[in-house]
């Protein structure tokens, strides 16, 4: 069994047509079909059925594709073990990240660069979850989030910094020299939130809960930019963390109550290998915290 016939394999598996997979890994179609018959034969079970120009994966290929997901990974690791070896002068680190710790994620990201200014960074905007699954696949090597609840034993939380949970307003409201707010005072006001998807609204939706009160929420949106707008026009109120707020025309105001601190969290996989570049990432992010 060779690693580069679990490449073909998972590549045929993803893209269900053998002529597709073929082009996508830049070899003939006759290669690769060769190369997963010859890994079958190995197996001795078929990993797909074959009807006429159609496939589809087999109950075994499902079951072994996981196995060979993790080979796969796993040899991955080794070569950017490798790699890092060259002192950080190449290589990319993929970070997912809520858009609540987009300040702190664009300051480090400044600072990062002008450091390592040979590597690559990919950054992805998300829900929590969204960017957790995409983690768990191993798209991602570390995830920027408030979600502080481990859902996965494979996953390694390590704190950053906290944020209290705030009223957001226009600096012209009335309510705009306040110090602190009561969640009672809240649920008269009209609110434009986030999408359920985001750990903020999750996280205060609970606490309202937790006091019998139900808030009158106009709008729910998944583009936080867009709720920031919302809120300037003076007509709507949000809730988000103080760090996700940094803008002129708006003000925070700290909710009374407990549980309204949250902590910024970095989420990576405990097996997966630490690059460098992302444990440098990782070190320069809790300074700036």
């Amino acid at each position: 069994m060779e690693l580069r016939q679990l490449r073909y394999f998972l590549k045929a598996k993803e893209l269900l047509n053998f002529t597709e997979a073929a082009s996508s890994l830049h070899i003939s179609q006759s290669t690769l079909s060769q190369q997963i018959k010859q890994l079958e034969d190995e197996l001795d079970v078929p990993l797909f059925n074959r009807i006429g120009k159609r496939i589809s994966v087999t109950e075994a290929g499902h079951l072994f594709a996981d196995y060979a997901q993790q080979s796969v990974n796993r040899a991955a690791d080794g070569f950017l073990l490798l790699k890092d070896l060259n002192e950080l002068k190449t290589g990319t680190i993929r970070i997912g990240v809520t858009f609540a710790l987009r300040n702190a994620l664009t300051k480090t990201l400044v600072q990062f660069c002008r450091q390592y200014p040979s590597i690559k960074v990919r950054v992805v905007f998300g829900t929590s979850d969204e960017l957790i699954e995409k983690l768990s696949t191993a798209e991602l090597d570390l995830v920027l989030t408030f979600k502080e609840k481990r859902d996965d034993a494979s996953h390694k939380y390590e704190r950053l910094f906290s944020s209290p949970m705030t009223l957001v307003v226009p600096k012209t409201s009335e309510l705009a020299n306040r110090k602190r707010i009561p969640l009672e005072e809240i649920i008269g006001l009209p609110l434009a939130m986030p999408a359920s998807g985001y750990s903020t609204i999750q996280h205060i939706t609970a606490a309202f809960k937790r006091k019998g009160l139900t808030p009158e929420v106009a709008i729910e949106i998944n583009d936080i930019p867009t709720l920031l707008s919302l809120v300037k026009t003076g007509h709507w109120y949000t809730i988000l963390t103080q760090v996700s707020v940094d803008d002129s025309d708006l003000v925070t105001i700290p909710l009374e109550g407990n549980d309204m601190m949250r902590n910024a969290m970095a989420i990576s996989l405990i097996d997966a290998y630490p690059k460098k570049a992302m444990l440098s990432f990782f070190h320069l992010l809790k300074q700036e915290g």
